[in-house]
């Protein structure tokens, strides 16, 4: 049954290498679940999906865009629309002064406050306090 359905196939795609492409991801679809379109009559996925081609159920320009999208390694979009959005995040970005969205930097600290205050009682400490005393020979 094959032969005489790739025969009828061959009237509507005549190139038959992309007869066997597109009929492999039309294959590949109803294996995905897609509905379909002719009677299964106890056929495997590819002799269905030649079918389909031969009785023209499918739409073959449908299956053609499928297939090319199924083979590209790499997908296009559009770098303008992807540009103005990194520059715009940027731009938020450096309007903040911590460069964390979200973050609120509250009251200006003043710089002579920030160091830690010692008790007026409080020994000095030395580095040797801390490590012990060091040989230098």
């Amino acid at each position: 049954m094959a032969r005489v359905t790739v025969e009828d196939c061959v009237l509507k795609v005549p190139n038959r290498f992309e007869l066997v492409m597109v009929a492999a991801q039309r294959s590949r679809e109803i294996l995905a679940g897609s509905p379909l379109t002719v009677e299964p009559d106890n056929d495997k996925n590819p002799v269905i999906s030649l079918r389909e081609i031969a009785e023209e159920t499918v739409q073959l320009a449908d299956l053609q865009e499928a297939l090319v999208e199924s083979q590209q390694r790499h997908v296009e979009f559009d770098l303008v629309q992807e540009e103005e959005k990194e520059t715009d995040d940027i731009v938020e970005l450096l309007e903040s002064d911590t460069g964390i969205p979200g973050v609120d930097l509250g009251d200006e600290i003043d710089e002579r406050s920030s160091f830690i205050e010692k008790a007026p009682d409080s020994p000095e400490m030395l580095f040797e306090d801390v490590v012990g005393p060091v040989d230098v020979d």
